[in-house]
């Protein structure tokens, strides 16, 4: 069946199908993440030594921090996965069936894209940018967590967010929320366009299949994954500066935004804005390969169960 034909879920399977799909992309994804920050906050020498890469970061983390260090910041991603997951998905849906042709109930690829890209501003408001604050802030931290004499600054994610409020104020949870929202919508917009028509092109060609196996569902995700990284990357890399940093008095968010961005180009070239690009698309690619599989598998399961769906039970009579 293609994607855009495929009937309405109601918002229970998106949030559990959603939150599902969330949860194993973050368990399978999240050192890539990790080191993605770091190579991001990472900063020119003074005797101008070359900054590692993608492995050197990773080993230099296991090395230091054991292997539990790629780790860091989980906690926070998973506290917000399900609502961002169910938020992604519910609100692409009703963003896309606002955007149908009236008459034909068919949402066409400009369509899609609209709402990939109100969708992903949605859930960047709502849930990402707080959680981002505090994951790259846990993240950000230099410690074992194999030696237990070595306390960090924030503990959990739980503690972070508490001491970031207590010390900053609530408004820090927020700070780059104009970047995030520009990097998940033009992330959301990409993505689901993509995936939508690669999975009807792929439907047509397939039509022995009511519904696509698993395996393509992954091939689609990864290479429509792939496209957003490549896409906003200069806008990940200040959005990670700007949230490691702590407040300054007096300096707008555009000004912060201008300085970031003027001393990467100055100190750092061009390419700085392109750190963490590897492991962040060997991060986001799998992770919508992960992400679309599990959610279209998940969802597809619930969608037998009637007080999910919103079918009504079949009533046996004398005659079944």
């Amino acid at each position: 069946m293609a994607p855009r034909d495929r009937k309405k879920q109601p918002a229970a399977i998106n949030l559990i199908a959603g939150g599902t799909a969330g949860l194993c992309e973050a368990l399978s994804c999240h050192p890539l993440d990790t080191i993605k920050v770091r190579m991001q906050l990472a900063t020119k020498s003074a005797d101008g030594a070359k900054r590692s890469g993608f492995f050197r970061t990773a080993m230099d983390i296991v090395k230091k921090e054991s292997f539990f260090g790629l780790y860091k910041g989980l906690g926070a991603v998973i506290t917000g996965i399900v609502p961002k997951m169910a938020i992604r998905f519910s609100s692409f849906e009703a963003y896309k069936g606002w955007l149908a042709n009236k008459e034909t109930g068919k949402t066409s690829p400009t369509g899609i894209f609209f709402a990939g890209l109100a969708a992903g501003t949605t859930e960047a408001v709502l849930v990402v940018n707080p959680t981002d604050v505090v994951k790259i802030r846990l993240q950000a931290q230099h410690h074992s967590m194999s030696d237990p004499g070595d306390v960090p600054k924030y503990r959990n994610a739980a503690h972070c967010a508490y001491t970031i409020v207590r010390e900053e104020g609530i408004s820090v949870l927020y700070r780059g929320v104009f970047l995030t929202a520009l990097r998940q919508a033009t992330n959301q917009a990409v993505n689901f366009t993509a995936y939508t028509e690669l999975k009807e092109q792929a439907a047509r060609l397939q039509p022995q299949y009511t519904e696509l196996p698993a395996w393509q569902h992954m091939i689609l995700g990864l290479i429509s994954g792939a496209l957003g990284p490549l896409s906003n990357a200069p806008i990940d890399t200040i959005k990670t500066r700007m949230q490691r940093e702590k407040a300054t008095s007096g300096e707008s968010a555009v000004a912060r935004v201008r300085r970031i961005s003027g001393n990467l180009m100055r100190k750092e070239g061009f390419f700085a804005f392109y750190k963490g690009i590897t492991p962040r698309v060997m991060r986001v690619a799998p992770g919508q390969a992960v992400t679309f599989a599990v959610y279209e598998r998940v969802s597809g399961i619930l969608e037998q169960f009637p007080v999910l769906s919103g079918q009504q039970p079949k009533v046996l009579t004398s005659e079944d």
